[in-house]
């Protein structure tokens, strides 16, 4: 879609009609939340991760809206896989418009018992998967005219958080990476930005509060607003910097945390 000075209005800037999206992490959580919301204004989606069952669950809510949907079972730490993945859609929906790198995840040790393997494990989960699903769609994208990757970083990246290490690391490196595909695909229409998310009532999350007895919104409600946040808030900026209405903007990191940290038990009266 070529743009000149007119304004994009609302209904142009979230019409993804006749678009495909690739989404990692497809199953739960922001994935899922991506992708009906994006299936909702008329987006073709693909849902990528290891849980089969998850995946069908999901697209036949997206089917249910009268939205295609694609199922792909992918293990993002297998690099033939991610391949595999990439040639699936591009061959389904003849190509693609936005790839969603949403998979990623950790484990919490003390800082002192962090292993070698499980340390590359997280770098390879959480970092280089995003290089290679990004380095392997950028020339279909390029090929067709351009397209937008949209990379799903966390708060881990600029905490200090040391039960997470190779977790912050690898996210704090998606968000460095996002500028430089970012520099080094815009004069080729692709766009490249990341969101980086606060603790949010994802599937996984609520499980966990449940399992030591803390409530969600306490527990992650440090922030400006005072509660955890919805896959849905994170997916409405995902759909954002997907659309044509962010156009000019490329090289992003979006907050979607709920504000600055606050430090204080009590505020003042």
């Amino acid at each position: 879609m070529t743009l000149g000075n007119d304004m994009v209005d609302i209904p142009t800037a979230y019409d993804f009609s006749g678009r495909s999206f690739l989404i990692t992490g497809g199953g739960t959580g922001i994935g899922r939340a991506t992708a009906l919301l994006v299936a909702r204004q008329g987006a073709r989606v693909t849902l990528a991760s290891r849980k089969t069952d998850a995946l069908e669950s999901v697209a036949e809510e997206v089917r249910a809206i009268g939205a295609e949907a694609l199922v792909l079972t992918t293990d993002v730490l297998d690099p033939d896989a991610i391949t595999s993945m990439i040639d699936s859609h591009v061959s389904h929906f003849g190509g693609c418009d936005v790839l969603v790198n949403n998979s990623g995840g950790s484990y919490m040790f003390p800082l002192d018992q962090w292993d070698l393997p499980n340390w590359q494990r997280m770098i390879d989960l959480n970092l280089r998967a995003v290089w290679l699903a990004s380095r392997q769609m950028a020339p279909i994208m390029i090929e067709a005219g351009g397209g937008s990757i949209v990379n799903v970083s966390s708060g881990a990246a600029v905490g200090v958080l040391p039960e997470v290490a190779p977790y912050a690391v690898a996210k704090l490196g998606v968000e460095h990476m996002t500028r430089l595909f970012a520099a080094a695909w815009g004069k080729d229409g692709i766009r490249v930005n990341c969101v980086r998310v606060g603790a949010v009532k994802s599937e996984g999350y609520l499980r966990s509060m449940s399992r030591s007895g803390r409530d969600p919104d306490e527990a992650g409600g440090r922030n400006a607003v005072g509660r955890a946040g919805w896959p849905i808030e994170v997916a409405h900026g995902i759909a954002y910097l997907s659309g044509y209405g962010s156009g000019f903007t490329t090289g992003v990191v979006l907050p979607i945390d709920g504000g600055p940290m606050t430090v204080l038990d009590e505020r003042p009266e």
